[in-house]
């Protein structure tokens, strides 16, 4: 399954600041997502940073992370200067390039 270089982005950040592991983290994120009906492979720097602000606090609470609420607001932050890679873009997003408005 592709994710979005932005899923990968809260990933990393998520499993340095926590004691969860690679797999913990990514499951919980994806949870998140879903609870906001968001996919990993589509989720753009926005709707995550809104996912980490309002949704996984509640999730890494439910796993015992202590000190979440800061640590979201760090990721959260952190996300406001991701800039995705190319690669990384949707159709729309190229589309809408092209399309010059």
């Amino acid at each position: 399954m592709a994710e979005s270089t932005a899923f990968d982005f809260v990933c990393e950040r998520l499993e340095e600041g926590s004691p969860l592991d690679r797999l913990a983290v990514r499951g919980t994120v994806r949870i998140a997502l879903k609870q906001a009906g968001l996919e990993a492979r589509s989720a753009t720097p926005e709707q995550l940073a809104v996912v980490v602000e309002k949704v996984l606090p509640a999730e890494l609470a439910a796993r015992g992370v202590e000190g979440h609420e800061g640590l979201c607001n760090a990721i959260r932050v952190s996300l406001q200067n991701f800039a995705p890679s190319a690669q990384s873009d949707t159709p729309d997003a190229v589309f809408e390039r092209l399309g010059g408005s």
